[in-house]
Parts: structure tokens; C-alpha cells; sequence
């Protein structure tokens, strides 16, 4: 069965995730209903990420094993002829080896989360921001977010439900920049905690309102204890943004 590589584009906001559950519609959902309709019976599309509920994609890579060979272009129009209901996108798909995983293949997943600060509520960007009106310093954000780049025990900034083996994780980039009213939080590394990314943003957060310092975030991260996280930054503002497949793409 020839195997298929997928760049898939999604507003994450009435989904229940990337991966099928019990209780709602998932991106995976839709996109397996889409392939079973040219494919003439299911087949699974495996997630280089399991990005949560109203968490968005620029990029998400993912890979499908199909009955027979099909033009890269033709399938791309397809599934996305199958999906025209949904905000989810096939940006690009092409033939690849038996042995690529979308998941285990990939050596390392980028992430942008975008903060609106100002005093006015978003209006075209409602649900793919955070909306924070009180002033964030964020050249202290950038600070502390510094503190937590490198190999580290992530425990602070791992949900309760994280299923992962080992709360240690190498941290590759972890950055804070301002755009005007936009701040960006980018970060990449070989894989993440459940809701770490979002659990560091909002860390962030109490640093760019002077209710910690710069320090904190490392006095938060060396006590290995979720009690000492922030609250958690809500999903509307992170997006995965795209994967990478080979030690040398930074």
C-alpha cells in the first residue's frame, strides 16, 4: 500500500483535538472521513502531534496508507474536496517510503503562541490570540523564558494527564519578541509535555505583569511541582507550526 505524507493547514477552534475521542470531532476524524471516501474504507492518518482542543496549524504533518497510487496534486484536491465543510486544509501531499511515521520520524516540533496586548478586544483575530489588555513587559518574559531553555526536569509545566515516560525534556529555543501590539512566544524542541507549551506562556504571563521576576521562572522550574505553574495559557493563541525531519533542519 503506498504510503502518503500530508501538510495539513486547521483552525483548531470547534475541534475536540487533533486525535479522535469519544465526545466530539477531531481533526483526525474529519481527515479519516476524507481519505475513506476515496480510499473505499477507513484508514488511519497518524499525527506528527496530538495538538489539543482549539489549539491551531500551520503545519501539522501527517501520513496515510492508501489502497492504490494517486497523483500527489490530484489527492491533495480531493481530500480537500471531502472536507470543504471544515476549516482543516491539505497544503501539500506526496508519495514517501514505507518505514516515514508522521510522529516517529520527526525530529522536532516548532510552536508559535501569539499574545495580543492591548486594550481593545480582538475582532478578526477572536479565538487565534490570547487578549490580554494589561500592559506585559516583554523584554522580562524573554528573560525568564531563558531560564528554561536547555535539558530539564519539566515537571512544573506538565499536565496532571501527561502520559509521557519522563518529565525531562531538552528545550532547543524558547523566545519572547513584540511586534507593536503582537507578542510572540516561539519555541522548538525534539517533542513536548502535555500542555507544557501553554503552561510556560502562562508562567510568562505573570512575568510580563511584574507579578514575578525573571528568576521566578527558573525558582518555578527547579521546584519540579505543577502546584508552582502559572495558570495555564488557554489554546486560542498556539499553533503548531511545523515539523521537522531531519537533524539538520533548525
Amino acid at each position: 500500500m503506498p504510503r502518503y505524507r500530508l501538510t495539513i493547514e486547521y483552525d483548531g477552534t470547534p475541534f475536540t483535538g487533533w486525535q479522535s475521542q469519544a465526545g466530539g470531532t477531531s481533526v483526525q476524524d474529519v481527515l479519516e472521513r476524507a481519505v475513506a471516501i476515496i480510499n473505499g474504507g477507513h484508514s488511519m492518518v497518524y499525527g506528527a502531534g496530538r495538538t489539543d482542543a482549539g489549539v491551531h496549524a500551520l503545519a501539522q504533518v501527517a501520513h496515510v496508507d492508501l489502497v492504490k497510487s494517486w497523483d500527489p496534486f490530484k489527492l491533495r484536491n480531493a481530500l480537500n474536496g471531502n472536507m470543504r465543510e471544515h476549516p482543516v486544509s491539505v497544503l501539500e501531499a506526496e508519495e514517501v517510503p514505507d518505514d516515514f511515521h508522521a510522529r516517529f520520524s520527526a525530529t522536532r516540533r516548532y510552536y508559535l503562541y501569539r499574545i495580543l496586548n492591548r486594550r481593545a478586544p480582538p475582532a478578526l483575530d477572536r479565538g487565534k490570540v490570547w487578549w490580554l489588555p494589561v500592559d506585559l513587559d516583554s523584554d522580562a518574559m524573554h528573560e525568564a523564558a531563558g531560564h528554561l531553555v536547555g535539558k530539564h526536569d519539566f515537571t512544573t509545566f506538565r499536565a496532571a494527564q501527561c502520559q509521557a515516560n519522563s518529565p525531562v525534556k531538552t528545550l532547543d529555543h524558547f523566545e519572547v519578541a513584540r511586534y507593536g501590539e503582537l507578542i510572540e512566544v516561539r519555541a522548538d524542541a525534539r517533542s513536548f509535555l502535555h500542555n507544557q507549551v501553554r503552561s510556560m506562556v502562562g508562567s510568562l504571563r505573570l512575568v510580563g505583569e511584574g507579578k514575578w521576576s525573571p528568576r521566578d521562572m527558573k525558582k518555578a522550574l527547579d521546584a519540579a511541582d505543577r502546584s508552582a505553574c502559572g495558570p495555564v495559557a488557554p489554546p486560542d493563541g498556539l499553533y503548531l507550526l511545523r515539523v521537522g525531519y531531519s537533524s539538520a533542519e533548525k
